[in-house]
């Protein structure tokens, strides 16, 4: 989709500080960061939220996943802690219509999250 902004960092149409790339996705420091790790994981393949996949993606989600556990070991917040958040839809806080998971550590994470 040439007018989402994930998709446009996918193509390298915008910078970003990408931290890790494989054939699946796409990980990249959030701009406005809400704790001292805050990465985004994004599917390359434009997926519109959770909402929109279906059961040939399962694989897909579980590589995001696997992707935000292997990112979260490599910036050393796997063993105090973090969280793995995806907003859906406008309610849920979805800003970018384009499916991303939020890896967020480095602090202690308080609930309800804000």
């Amino acid at each position: 989709m040439s007018n989402c902004i994930f998709c446009r960092i996918v193509q390298r149409e915008i910078p970003s500080k990408i931290v890790h790339e494989d054939d699946v996705g796409l990980a990249f420091e959030d701009i406005n960061p809400q704790a001292p790790v805050h990465i985004l994981v994004v599917p390359k393949r434009h997926i519109e939220s959770l909402d929109m996949l279906k059961e040939a993606d399962s694989s897909l989600i579980v590589h995001l996943i696997l992707t935000c556990a292997k990112l979260a070991k490599q910036k050393g917040i796997s063993s105090s802690g973090y969280r793995v958040v995806a907003n859906t839809g406008f309610d849920g806080g979805q800003t970018v219509s384009h499916l991303h998971l939020h890896l967020l550590g480095g602090r202690a994470m308080g609930w309800p999250p804000g």
